[in-house]
């Protein structure tokens, strides 16, 4: 038994690493394509491109993982049916179940290892991708001016040149824009023969080297409103051989964000954090419906109040049955006309206002929610994780034993198939919960309870040898449906014959 299970557990390794690092490289390629548009050109580091890389390797590891295993189990019960040798082990009176037992150690040892993993590594990678991500986007790109188009990857400056010599790197034609001038844009003007174009080795300022060129400048002022006025402000005029400008340059080196401001993201926490977080959060939440329970109260009885004191009601009277004394309808009627009036805006003021108020204290309530919703979903999918690894094997392993086809074909299309139907289903419930239309439990849940029901029924099936996916089965089937048909066709057109006859 001993053996059998170590053939098995070396027939499920092999092809689990396999698939496990073939997943890894579809998904990381899938995020590259994503955000392929924020890396080019920005003339980043190779080892930052390398760190980007790594973390966002183990940023897909929850969802490689799953399928890893499902297509793994798929392709180790496939090749053990394809081959006759579990036939060999049913035959030998070992069940299925049996034969199982070792990967499902492996198994729940894998869903153990993916809950710790999620964590307490996926907190820090996210912090690590999504801070870089962030300071790769915020990074400007390369310098590279094209031939007769304006150019606006500097600050306050837009530069054309005719055309660029890649030998010498000269630029000629050149024509500079400064829009430094807020009050006129185009005041101040550069035109020159040829120059060059350089960054500095610390990538902060641009030199800027031209050649025989003129500077146009013009100083107007908003203050003088009349032409004459404007006729008679400065303009200025230089001649030049040779300028050299220095341009700073914001944005274009890349520089790193500190990561404590993305810390208070839910993607960002462990179990721990989330947990205290969200007590946190309702006692926040809480306060504010008290807040606003009690504002509201206020402002209903406030009338009443002042009216009770007025008249000097007794102090035990609840604010109820100072409401029920008060006539609004006979107090408005003694009102005069300009009275009414104040009467009317001043009521609708304040109903306006106490509106404005508790619209402002729902805004929190439902920022509070928001928050609550995001940091419980993240609680349950750190053991969604493990719990879908769990699934996935008990559904592959027994359609690999049914359908009995190894290698990469039908259970890859198979395995796409199944995970597919996970990924609609499991984004589809995370959207609701995170909208609260549903509760998050039921949200981050519903793949999982989709899944467990078919695990179940494909073990079951495979336990007891269905051909619920043998195409021979079906084939036999049918071939004896349609013999059938045509036998019972035959004695239907034989019948009127035996009456002619007698």
């Amino acid at each position: 038994m001993k053996k059998l299970h170590l053939f098995i557990v070396k027939s499920y390794l092999g092809p689990l690493a396999m698939t496990f690092f073939i997943s890894l490289f579809i998904l990381v390629m899938q995020f590259l394509w994503k955000y392929v548009d924020d890396m080019v050109g920005k003339g980043l580091d190779t080892l930052v491109l390398a760190e980007l890389l790594f973390y966002a390797t183990l940023q897909v590891v929850p969802m490689a993982l799953p399928l890893a295993i499902l297509l793994a189990s798929l392709m180790t019960f496939g090749n053990l049916g394809e081959n006759y040798e579990l036939t060999a082990i049913k035959a030998a009176g070992v069940s299925l179940p049996r034969t199982m037992k070792p990967l499902i150690y492996i198994t729940i040892g894998i869903s153990i290892a993916a809950f710790w993993f999620s964590n307490n590594v996926m907190p820090y990678a996210n912090l690590k991708l999504y801070s870089l991500l962030y300071d790769v986007k915020q990074a400007k790109p390369e310098l590279e001016i094209k031939e007769q188009v304006f150019y606006d990857g500097f600050d306050n400056f837009r530069i054309k040149i005719d055309r660029k010599d890649n030998e010498t790197n000269l630029l000629h034609d050149i024509m500079i824009y400064d829009h430094r001038d807020r009050f006129n844009k185009n005041s101040n003007v550069t035109l020159a023969d040829s120059g060059r174009l350089q960054v500095s080795q610390d990538k902060r300022n641009m030199v800027l080297t031209l050649f025989d060129g003129v500077r146009y400048d013009e100083k107007i002022s908003d203050n003088n409103k009349r032409l004459r006025d404007r006729d008679q402000q400065r303009f200025r005029r230089d001649i030049f051989k040779e300028q050299i400008a220095l341009i700073e340059l914001q944005g274009l080196n890349f520089d790193r964000t500190d990561e404590n401001l993305f810390a208070n993201y839910d993607r960002m926490k462990n179990l721990n954090q989330l947990t205290y977080d969200i007590d946190s959060f309702n006692v926040q939440r809480n306060t504010h419906v008290e807040r606003l329970a009690q504002t509201s109260e206020n402002f209903y009885f406030q009338n009443a109040r002042y009216a009770a004191r007025k008249k000097k009601m007794d102090t035990n009277l609840s604010f109820m049955d100072s409401v029920s004394v008060m006539n609004p309808d006979s107090l408005y009627e003694k009102l005069t006309i300009h009275q009414k009036k104040m009467a009317i805006e001043s009521a609708l003021r304040k109903a306006r206002d106490n509106k404005n108020q508790m619209d402002d204290a729902k805004r929190h309530i439902n920022a509070q929610d928001s928050k609550i919703r995001k940091h419980t979903i993240e609680v349950h999918r750190k053991f969604t994780l493990s719990f879908a690894c769990f699934i996935f094997f008990f559904i592959g392993a027994p359609l690999g034993a049914i359908i009995r086809k190894g290698g990469l074909g039908m259970p890859v299309v198979i395995s796409v198939l199944f995970f597919i139907v996970y990924y609609i289903i499991d984004t589809m419930g995370a959207k609701m919960a995170r909208e609260g239309i549903w509760p998050v439990y039921q949200g981050m849940w519903l793949s999982s309870s989709v899944l467990l029901p078919l695990g179940i029924f494909l073990t079951y099936k495979s336990a007891t040898d269905s051909t619920l996916l043998n195409a021979d089965a079906y084939i036999i089937f049918f071939r004896k449906l349609f013999k059938r048909e045509k036998y019972d066709l035959s004695n239907k057109m034989d019948k009127p014959e035996d009456n002619k006859t007698d």
